[in-house]
């Protein structure tokens, strides 16, 4: 697996405006169905914080980056190509005819975008309590830990029954 980790680079794919939410979710969803998680190792849309002024109030939204484009790390193999490519909503790689091009570490540098690993003090079992997000201030027991993405999966209690949600390593801290 590390030598996976290794070989993968990031690319970008041209999606239809408006579907890159869409694309992240399938390709995700895709990911985790085919157990691709050593090759296609994270989805992005990047985003960026966005001052607005309504009526004289002052707000900060979310807007795309790059509106139309999904970057995705991964290892460029033809079975990986081939799924991100047959994702509904993807029109094709970024790079001349049919040849995907990566990204230069320069030009993922200026996205903001961090290949660095993490250390984490917790391991599948342990308690955390989430300390940002829209879960924040919930605790949960890990049941996964993905270092490629750096996300764990914990479940939660939700209308009385576990249900899995996934979050960066940065929002939890063991309890």
């Amino acid at each position: 697996m590390a030598e996976a980790t290794a070989e993968a680079k990031w690319y970008v794919v041209h999606t239809y405006s408006g579907y890159e939410n869409k694309v992240k979710a399938d390709l995700e969803m895709t990911i985790e169905n085919r157990k691709l998680q050593d090759e296609i190792l994270e989805v992005a849309v990047p985003m960026q914080d966005v001052v607005e002024v309504k009526d004289g109030v002052k707000k900060v939204t979310q807007k795309k980056m790059f509106p139309s484009y999904v970057i995705i790390h991964m290892v460029m193999n033809d079975d990986t190509w081939y799924v991100v490519r047959n994702t509904r909503g993807v029109t094709g790689f970024v790079g001349p005819g049919s040849k995907p091009v990566p990204l230069s570490q320069e030009e993922v540098d200026r996205m903001g975008i961090h290949n660095e690993n993490l250390v984490i003090d917790f391991k599948v079992g342990d308690t955390v309590t989430v300390i940002s997000g829209v879960w924040e201030g919930t605790a949960g027991v890990i049941k996964t830990i993905n270092e490629g993405k750096q996300s764990v999966t914990i479940h939660v209690d939700m209308f009385g029954r576990p249900t899995p949600v996934e979050l960066a390593f940065t929002e939890v801290k063991r309890l």
